[in-house]
């Protein structure tokens, strides 16, 4: 058998940074030198990526694989790993998310610490020893040609309408704006009728909570999808079905520790691809706004090798 060198398993090339300044609203903005200085410890360059918005930074990512980078590592939360995968997944290029957001879900559900700098510590060993582990990621796709990957989970119910509403609304700023939302959308609360297809097999439900998980938290720590995992192969669903205002607020404090599965009003179920339509529902993966229903899921197996 052959040996496996370090060489073998992460390209030679720099490592590429993308950093989110705004990540974790900015708590951890004065971190970045500490952070760059321990990624650079693994003896090779470390090359910051400029981008001033989401997609400038999506473009970046992309550019730098393309350019020959040897490793790409994200520096944020959730949205900032969201915009990197886009531009590793299903290449050979590895990937380490350094936790620095409001939600670091797909980090810490993917066996990182969640302090920023024992997370670059850690890739930064890996980066030196030739180390990664491959996990699965999910590819999310429309009639219309529309192509993302995700880490974590999508939401396609109460949550997703919830974060809908937040982005539309100019006032308050900050997490009061979520707040709001909440109760403009629990005052308007009715279930939904959604077409699934799962492996082929199809139901009709009504709902009002729909998240398809690769990992088992969103949110920043709410496990809606307790047992997913990302290296399995398959997709966690969750269905919450009619609650009304008073058993979803009841229900919604038991997501964090999982225990809402329990419910006799909710149903899960674990597949290879998934196909989801309702009407008039925007998702959102990885907390980033994707595509209107319908849309197609597909769980890749080992689809990114991660540094670690």
């Amino acid at each position: 058998m052959l040996a496996v060198t370090a060489h073998d398993l992460v390209p030679p090339g720099p490592v590429a940074v993308l950093a989110n300044p705004t990540a974790g609203r900015g708590r951890h903005r004065g971190l970045l030198p500490r952070l760059l200085e321990r990624l650079g410890g693994a003896g090779r360059p470390v090359e910051l990526l400029s981008a001033r918005t989401p997609e400038e930074a999506e473009a970046a990512c992309h550019a730098a694989v393309a350019d020959g980078a040897g490793a790409l590592v994200a520096v944020g939360g959730d949205g900032t790993v969201h915009r990197a995968l886009q531009a590793v997944a299903g290449t050979a290029v590895p990937f380490g998310p350094v936790p620095a957001g409001t939600g670091n879900d797909f980090a810490v559900d993917t066996g990182f610490p969640a302090d920023p700098l024992a997370a670059a510590g850690v890739i930064a060993d890996a980066l030196r020893d030739g180390r990664t582990q491959a996990v699965d990621l999910a590819r999310l796709t429309t009639p219309a040609g529309g192509d993302r990957w995700y880490g974590a989970v999508l939401a396609a119910g109460f949550d997703a309408i919830v974060n809908e509403r937040a982005n539309r609304m100019r006032w308050p700023r900050g997490p009061r704006r979520y707040d709001l939302a909440i109760l403009v959308e629990l005052a308007r609360l009715r279930p939904r009728r959604y077409r699934l297809r799962l492996d082929g097999v199809e139901q009709e439900v009504d709902a009002v909570l729909v998240a398809v998980g690769n990992a088992a938290s969103y949110g920043g720590g709410m496990r809606i999808c307790p047992d997913a995992d990302p290296h399995d192969g398959l997709l966690d669903v969750v269905v919450g079905g009619r609650f009304d205002r008073r058993t979803l607020m009841r229900v919604k404090p038991r997501i964090y520790q999982g225990t809402h599965v329990t419910h006799p009003l909710v149903r899960s179920y674990r597949a290879r691809t998934v196909e989801l339509d309702a009407e008039g529902i925007t998702t959102y993966v990885d907390g980033e706004r994707a595509f209107d229903l319908p849309v197609w899921v597909s769980a890749v197996p080992a689809a990114v090798r991660l540094l670690r």
